[in-house]
């Protein structure tokens, strides 16, 4: 037997309780199920996971360490409430790291191979906007679909610090999707459909309005409710205000 065949036929051992409860808190983290702030107790969790105390103390030891909950000295775990310089920060280098892996990939060598993944995404998008899926799923798609965009640019480091910021990127959309309360998950998936159709027109200009239209205007409000905001952060809010954007 060769090795891809002996590694085809290897037994995977399944998730531990631990993982499973790890990834059902990031879905409810990211799907505004657990508000930002929420104290995060361990005995109310074991009976909303029907798991015992000890998997649901390392899910939240490993969420910690992925910076979606936090440790507070007196109120124990809860989860992390981003501030206005947060979001500024993380929104900034975003479009930033998207505007450069346009700037880089376009125009494309070969459009229908180059674009076939970020087909493939929007693809996902659009099936849950048809199932009428929201939530953490909408915006791991979310996430999908501008990742394969910055894949686009064939920038390994790019590529690499763009997934580095993959949670913090997604708690920033988590923000955006709620407050987006008149649009519907096919509405979601619609104005990525868009962003698709300016990469398809190979025309750098139209990709990077396109993207820019796309942006964060419809949380500007959200945002500036946000606690812990600075000089940076509030000088940043009043040009997106002045520009519409």
């Amino acid at each position: 037997m060769n090795a891809p065949e002996a590694a085809a036929g290897r037994i995977v051992a399944p998730p531990s309780m631990a993982r499973l409860a790890a990834e059902a808190l990031r879905a409810m983290i990211l799907g505004g199920e657990l508000q930002p702030g929420e104290h995060l107790v361990e005995t109310r969790l074991t009976e909303r996971l029907g798991v015992s105390r000890p998997p649901v103390r390392e899910a939240l030891q490993s969420l910690q360490h992925d910076g979606l909950v936090v440790q507070h000295p007196r109120r124990g775990m809860v989860v992390r409430q981003l501030t206005r310089h947060d979001v500024y920060e993380i929104v900034t280098l975003r479009d930033g790291l998207e505007t450069l892996a346009l700037r880089l990939a376009l125009p494309l060598t070969d459009p229908d191979a180059d674009l076939a993944p970020v087909r493939d995404a929007l693809a996902d998008l659009e099936r849950a906007g048809e199932a009428g899926t929201g939530g953490a799923t909408l915006v791991e798609l979310g996430y999908a679909f501008h990742l394969a965009v910055v894949d686009l640019a064939r920038h390994e480091r790019l590529t690499g610090t763009y997934r580095s910021l993959q949670l913090q990127m997604q708690l920033c959309m988590s923000l955006n999707v709620a407050s987006r309360t008149q649009e519907s998950p096919a509405g979601n998936a619609a104005r990525h459909r868009s962003l698709l159709e300016a990469l398809e027109s190979g025309e750098v200009d139209a990709a990077l309005a396109a993207f820019a239209e796309h942006g964060h205007r419809s949380f500007l409000a959200v945002v500036e409710g946000l606690d812990g905001g600075t000089p940076e952060s509030d000088r940043w809010l009043a040009q997106r205000r002045d520009a519409g954007a």
